[in-house]
């Protein structure tokens, strides 16, 4: 996993920052580090649709015209193929029309920002297929990430420690210090950045192959077998 650094840091500048790498299509306008603006929908089959209105929206009620935008910064999963590749498309879009940096924050990390848990802290999300995608934290010395972000069956992974997300709380029988937040919000990836936190590149975490490959995967072995 290679770390990006913008050419800058978005302290005093006008940030975008979206994510769609779970259920969750979520968006919000920074100044510096006061969020101006932001806005959560959760519905997992309508990222493509809501994601520009929404943008739109949170631009008109933080009063920011998309051309005073100075970085996007965009949430890179672990999520499916299909959701999180709206969010990324979009981010890199919106960079290359507005000639402006694009950086990535990892999905889990935003949320583990977001629960304000200490100690030791698991962030769990759904990854469909009976499993979830996990990463495991620390607050000694400051927030930090001590594994993953990676995909595993709840029942190989279970924690009874606190766990931040909805992977936690659809599993809580192998997460049963469920504790919330169960979805990430964009404001918290602001803050991500502004705080000076590891960003990466805007590049999608995706963890294994996306659905319809492992399909096609399954039907070409069974047509040899």
């Amino acid at each position: 996993m290679r770390t990006w650094r913008p050419p800058f840091t978005s302290l005093g500048r006008v940030l975008l920052a979206l994510d769609t790498a779970t259920p969750a299509v979520t968006v919000a306008v920074a100044d510096g580090d006061t969020v101006l603006a932001h806005r959560c929908t959760v519905d997992a089959r309508r990222h493509g649709e809501l994601l520009a209105p929404t943008i739109a929206s949170v631009l008109a009620e933080a009063g920011i015209d998309r051309r005073s935008l100075t970085q996007v910064a965009v949430g890179v999963g672990p999520g499916p193929f299909t959701g999180l590749r709206v969010g990324l498309v979009t981010a890199r879009t919106l960079g290359a029309v507005l000639d402006i940096p694009v950086v990535g924050v990892c999905t889990l990390d935003a949320l583990a920002l977001q629960s304000g848990l200490d100690g030791e802290f698991r962030v769990v999300t759904d990854a469909r297929r009976q499993q979830v995608y996990w990463a495991a934290y620390t607050t000694d010395g400051g927030l930090h990430r001590v594994d993953g972000p990676r995909v595993d069956a709840p029942a190989d992974v279970a924690w009874d420690g606190p766990a931040a997300g909805v992977g936690a709380s659809i599993y809580a029988e192998s997460f049963p210090g469920h504790c919330g937040p169960d979805h990430p919000s964009a404001a918290d990836l602001c803050r991500w950045v502004v705080r000076g936190l590891p960003l990466l590149a805007p590049d999608p975490l995706y963890l294994r192959r996306p659905d319809a490959v492992e399909r096609d995967l399954q039907s070409a072995r069974k047509r040899v077998l």
